[in-house]
């Protein structure tokens, strides 16, 4: 007998489900913003200015795709784009001291969804649970 495996699907709904949770909760404490956006301001708090190419890299977006959340970050006030001095091509992302500001909101919902995502699960199955995905998104990249 043949099982079906359904990670794939499960990842994507829970994806979709805890976006919109995240989403809620920060518009809740002030902040509205898209969570795609939010991932790019976490690796900017958490690694400091950064050339596009890298932050592309670290969240995982394309470069069309990182180009058009960077305009709407910039246009509202929370990133702005540098360019270096030395090489015009190259350009920095560096965070604006609005969006400082705000990473307490940021981690305080995070926290609060990691909370939620975890209720009632064992932390010796929240250790395996997340090496195991690990593991499969090192098998994907």
């Amino acid at each position: 007998m043949s099982t079906t495996r359904q990670a794939g699907f499960l990842i994507a709904k829970i994806n979709q489900a805890a976006g919109r949770i995240f989403a809620r909760m920060l518009r809740e404490r002030g902040i509205d913003i898209h969570p795609g956006h939010g991932r790019i301001l976490f690796v900017l708090w958490q690694h400091g200015p950064m050339p596009i190419h890298d932050l592309a890299r670290r969240v995982s977006l394309g470069k069309s795709t990182l180009t058009n959340a960077l305009d709407r970050l910039e246009a509202s006030g929370d990133v702005r784009r540098v360019r270096s001095d030395e090489d015009r091509r190259s350009i920095t992302v560096e965070l604006t001291p609005k969006t400082a500001e705000t990473r307490h909101v940021y981690e305080d919902v995070s926290r609060a969804m990691n909370e939620q995502f975890y209720r009632d699960i064992p932390d010796a199955e929240i250790d395996a649970f997340e090496a195991t995905l690990k593991r499969i998104l090192q098998n994907l990249e």
